[in-house]
């Protein structure tokens, strides 16, 4: 089995998507007592389709998570990993699938998740927001209402009319005791990277974790996102990602943002500037906006490009809250 890292900090890590997933391998290396808190609004792809067939909660960004904090040299975690390539279950995950069977067999979304955890001996623990059946909407700044994930960000650009707010449907779920406990008691909270209206703020619109980020003592963290993604955040810079945010998360509490300064060169940037995603870069804009609000901006080269794809690197953001932590006094 791998070595353990020492236990170091508590941190809870807030989001969901692949920005959440690739953090958490980073911070595994580093930390032992590591919390993520996981949205389940997904509505789209493989997990909609077990959402919609099983009436289970989304299995894809809780598995993602979950694979990230996986023993590396668990053998079940490669077979997990595999997606089925032909038939009525091309493009399905068999994580996706035992997660499922385990909800089925024990009738209870969390436990699932439990028992996977101790399936693929997970470093920490991953803990779905809710276990409320929810759906995120949107009202667009012309009025209209989007209902359900997937479809917010395809109908901002065909309308063109950008986010005005997001919200649950039913709007009366509950964030999960567990999760609301993890970040009450965190040394560091991190919030992010991901989606920034369907992957990081849905998770504030369940009741009580909002309460939880106010209440909790632990240094409270955004990592900022490397691009803009269009649909959602069109023309955004870093304080406009921290002024949404805020709005959910209550004015006031963020007290640092991790933003990455390198600019990737021009071949990585490509397909990204055709699909109209912008890099999001601070600005001494940024800058005076942060300090007037007592935000700490820790900017520096915080990506790596792999396969094409511009991401976080997991490894610098590590470093980069082991720095922080050490500050605050609680590394």
């Amino acid at each position: 089995m791998s070595a353990r890292p020492r236990p170091g900090p508590r941190i809870a890590v807030i989001g969901g998507g692949t920005g959440l997933s690739v953090l958490l391998r980073g911070l595994k290396k580093r930390y032992g007592l590591l919390t993520a808190i996981v949205t389940v609004a997904d509505d789209g792809g493989n997990s909609g389709v077990l959402r919609e067939d099983l009436g289970m909660l989304p299995p894809g960004d809780v598995r993602s998570c979950l694979l990230a904090l996986a023993d590396e040299e668990n053998a079940m975690r490669e077979i997990l990993k595999y997606r089925f390539k032909d038939g009525r279950l091309a493009g399905q995950s068999m994580g996706n699938l035992m997660i499922a069977a385990l909800n089925e067999i024990y009738g209870n979304f969390e436990e699932a998740v439990s028992r996977m955890s101790d399936i693929l001996r997970v470093q920490g623990r991953v803990i779905p927001i809710t276990s409320a059946a929810v759906r995120l909407c949107a009202e667009l700044e012309n009025g209209n209402l989007v209902f359900g994930e997937s479809q917010i960000p395809r109908v901002v650009l065909s309308e063109a009319s950008p986010i005005k707010r997001v919200f649950l449907w039913p709007s009366d779920s509950d964030a999960s005791v567990a999760a609301c406990r993890a970040v009450s008691d965190a040394d560091v909270v991190l919030i992010g990277p991901g989606s920034l209206f369907t992957s990081i703020i849905p998770n504030f619109l369940s009741r009580g974790l909002r309460e939880a980020l106010s209440a909790s003592r632990g240094a409270k963290v955004y990592v900022c996102n490397v691009m803009t993604q269009p649909g959602e955040t069109d023309g955004f810079g870093v304080r406009e990602h921290v002024e949404r945010l805020a709005e959910y998360t209550g004015a006031g509490l963020i007290e640092y943002v991790i933003a990455n300064d390198r600019v990737p060169d021009a071949d990585a940037l490509k397909p990204y500037a055709s699909d109209g995603a912008r890099r999001v870069v601070p600005t001494e804009r940024d800058a005076e906006y942060l300090r007037q609000n007592g935000i700490r901006l820790l900017r520096g080269d915080f990506i790596e490009i792999k396969n094409g794809y511009i991401r976080h690197d997991s490894g610098r953001i590590a470093d980069a809250i082991a720095g922080l932590a050490a500050r605050a006094g609680v590394g």
